[in-house]
């Protein structure tokens, strides 16, 4: 017996997937304003190679880059309120833990971008007799976050798919939303299609304008 679609009744509970799209959007949003300068930090130490808290941030960098994302948001939502013991709600647990995982991958991205300044930049700036945070501030760093604008935005790409785990502890996000919707109405087919396609758009816009950025911001060798 053919299946016979029928998105009519799924488009009824379009505003509920789209709140769900909204949840998803606003942790993604709060994860990457916690992983971003917590990111620039640790980079900016493992790359200077500062005595003592190197050592640290290249522990910090390699627990959470290889660490389960899944386990991670289970941890901080179970495990995490005991051991601080203040209460958090699911969403800031998962911010927690989606944020804490994404500053190790930022602390690798600006790493990479300051280790692409030519040395001659460095000598430069040493020559002038500037101080190593004035070389970094003004000289450094400026032209690093040229180079990082592209990746950074395909980072925010990988954080939107990472918060669709946060349905694990009950964070009512887009794909959680659809699981609700999909056991309501018994069209599991039809209410993910349409979840697909509102994250293929909106992953796909972030895309292109990391594409547009990478070719706007692209450094020419010389």
């Amino acid at each position: 017996m053919p299946y016979e679609w029928n998105f009519a009744i799924v488009l009824k509970y379009l505003p509920n997937l789209l709140e769900g799209g909204a949840h998803t959007i606003a942790l993604s949003a709060a994860s990457i304003a916690l992983a971003t300068p917590i990111g620039i930090v640790m980079g900016i130490i493992r790359q200077q190679r500062i005595p003592y808290l190197a050592p640290i941030a290249v522990v910090y960098i390699d627990f959470f880059r290889t660490s389960v994302a899944l386990v991670l948001i289970c941890w901080c939502y179970y495990a995490l309120p005991v051991l601080i013991r203040v209460n958090l709600d699911t969403f800031t647990a998962v911010m927690i833990a989606i944020g804490l995982q994404a500053s190790a991958y930022m602390a690798e991205l600006v790493r990479a971008g300051m280790q692409s300044i030519s040395p001659g930049q460095w000598e430069a700036a040493r020559a002038l007799g500037m101080p190593g945070h004035t070389r970094l501030r003004y000289i450094i760093l400026p032209q690093a976050a040229r180079r990082m604008i592209p990746l950074f935005f395909l980072l925010m790409v990988e954080v939107v798919k990472t918060t669709t785990l946060a349905g694990v502890v009950t964070y009512p996000e887009i794909v959680y939303d659809a699981f609700r919707v999909a056991t309501e109405i018994y069209r599991p087919i039809e209410t993910f299609t349409i979840v697909g396609l509102i994250c293929f758009v909106f992953l796909f816009t972030l895309g292109r304008i990391a594409l547009y950025l990478e070719r706007r911001f692209a450094v020419v060798e010389r």
